[in-house]
């Protein structure tokens, strides 16, 4: 069993916004699947490829995550390793992830709430929303929604996590880190058809 909890901020005037693609992550996962009110959240189960899993999204708001995700681990007695975390990062650009387990928050304050209550021995997928260049801006910048030419990049990423998010567990999470890169990568022009006299 796993426990993947997308990080966001509830509530409609934050629906959208940069800060809450790990919501946008978990609810692609969803698909039909019910949500229900629990752990401080919404949580729902479902089974992908043969394995059963728990989504989980805090209603806690960001900086109180860990209450909620700490409450799901304890009923369901999972263990940090089985905690896959998924949440905005600044340092990577827009349709770029990267998967890692342990680490610093990096300035993340839902990550440094999880930490305290459950420690940081657990999976993350870093979803690049893009750094505004500035750290003054930053603020204004996680919680602005995304444009109309980035919301397609945004479905994309979130698609090919759906399609092929198993073989984070049946082969390794940087088989599935590359999977998805590779599924965003522009495809290749054809070459010119060669004209012969």
């Amino acid at each position: 069993m796993w426990l993947i909890a997308g990080l966001g901020n509830p509530g409609p005037e934050y629906a959208s916004t940069r800060h809450n693609i790990g919501f946008m992550a978990v609810d692609a996962l969803a698909d039909r699947a019910h949500f229900s009110s629990k752990f401080h959240g919404l949580s729902a189960s479902l089974a992908i490829d043969g394995e059963k899993v728990i989504l989980l999204k805090p209603l806690t708001y960001m900086n109180h995550s860990g209450r909620s995700v700490q409450a799901a681990m304890a009923f369901y007695k999972i263990a940090p390793e089985r905690l896959i975390v998924m949440h905005d990062e600044l340092d990577l650009p827009l349709g770029k992830l990267r998967i890692k387990r342990g680490g610093g928050a990096n300035g993340h304050n839902g990550l440094k709430d999880i930490d305290q209550c459950i420690g940081a021995d657990y999976w993350r997928i870093r979803l690049g929303i893009g750094h505004p260049g500035d750290k003054d801006r930053v603020h204004d910048h996680v919680l602005t929604r995304f444009g109309s030419e980035e919301q397609p990049v945004v479905e994309k990423i979130t698609a090919a996590l759906v399609k092929d998010f198993a073989l984070f567990w049946q082969k390794s999470p940087e088989m599935l880190a590359s999977t998805v890169a590779q599924a965003l990568l522009p495809p290749k022009p054809k070459p010119a058809p060669i004209e012969i006299d």
